[in-house]
Parts: structure tokens; C-alpha cells; sequence
């Protein structure tokens, strides 16, 4: 009696294990789906805009990417003070394109993508047009975000969408000291 009490635990024991693995990798399939469908990609210089890329991407559930230029930006380089930083030289060339780390695999698999970015010189500094051109967004839904102190993100939203009309522009947003509940509802107004 003692020996099938044992056994029957036995069993039972592996049935819910196998139970919890398949629950699991389930689990991890629907994450792996949401992830495959939004990707949040920021450039950010000092942290700050890379704070609110992570915020949206754990609202949004998606997958969170760092735009990342070869040459790092140092303190010298966003000294706009200085009319020759590198910044300062980049943002008065329009067709300046800072060379990036291009290391995101299949873009094709997003639907979604937000942009996150500081506002240089009232709008997005040079290196998103170098991610945009990577990368094909075509037909994509394109969502700016961005961190400024004191400027909005109305010119870079103007500019881009004359400047690359293949993709789906949505209006972004200044988020700015925004609290994960901001964010919530700055996305569910997207919808």
C-alpha cells in the first residue's frame, strides 16, 4: 500500500511538472508574440529619454532597443554652446548621418515601432534619419516620443513625415517627467 501511495505521488508529482513547463513555454510563446509586434528604439545621450524608453516599453509589453552610434557622444561633443561640438556641426548638416551600431535583427516582425529621442535644435537629432534609412519601416506605424528641456517634438513630427511618407506616422509626444500612469494613457490614446 505503501509502495502505490508513493508511486501515485510519483506520478502525480510529474504530471505537474509537465503541466507547469507546457504552461511556461506557453507563457513565453505569448510574450515572444507581443514582443514580435512593438519595439520601442531610443537614442539617448545622458539617460534621461532612455528612462521613458523603458517605461513605454514595459506598458507596451514590446521589445526595447537601444540606438547606439558607433562613436559615443562625449560631454564635449553636446556642448550646443560651442559652435564646433559635434552636435552643434551635426545639427546645422540636415544631411549629416552619425554612423550607428546596426545590430537589430528583423525588423519585419514589428508592426509598431516608437522612437525615442532628445530634442536637439527644436527636433530629433541626425542619427534617427541614420535609423530610419537602416532599417526598412515602410508601411510600419511610427510613434516619436521624446525628452527636452523646454523644446516640443511638433517640428521633428513634421518633418519626418514629409521627409519619409512610406511610413504610417502617428503624432508623438513630449514626455517629460511623465509617470508610468502618463505613459498608460498617452498609449491607450494611441489605440
Amino acid at each position: 500500500m505503501r509502495m502505490m501511495t508513493v508511486m501515485v505521488a510519483a506520478m502525480a508529482a510529474m504530471v505537474l511538472t509537465a503541466g507547469c513547463v507546457q504552461n511556461n513555454k506557453k507563457n513565453k510563446e505569448k510574450t515572444d508574440e507581443q514582443e514580435s509586434k512593438t519595439l520601442v528604439a531610443y537614442f539617448s545621450a545622458t539617460g534621461t529619454t532612455a528612462a521613458v524608453a523603458k517605461t513605454i516599453a514595459a506598458v507596451t509589453e514590446a521589445t526595447l532597443y537601444e540606438i547606439k552610434p558607433e562613436v559615443k557622444y562625449t560631454a564635449e561633443d553636446l556642448d550646443w554652446t560651442v559652435k564646433t561640438s559635434r552636435t552643434t556641426l551635426e545639427m546645422q548638416d540636415r544631411s549629416s548621418r552619425p554612423a550607428i551600431v546596426k545590430d537589430l535583427e528583423d525588423v519585419s516582425k514589428f508592426e509598431t515601432i516608437y522612437i525615442g529621442f532628445p530634442v536637439w535644435w527644436y527636433t530629433a537629432p541626425t542619427i534617427i534619419n541614420t535609423f530610419l534609412e537602416a532599417y526598412d519601416f515602410s508601411g510600419k506605424t511610427v510613434i516619436f516620443f521624446a525628452t527636452s528641456g523646454g523644446s516640443t517634438i511638433d517640428k521633428a513630427n513634421e518633418e519626418f513625415k514629409a521627409a519619409y511618407p512610406s511610413i504610417n506616422w502617428k503624432a508623438g509626444q513630449t514626455l517629460n517627467g511623465a509617470s508610468e500612469e502618463d505613459i498608460k494613457a498617452w498609449v491607450a490614446s494611441l489605440q
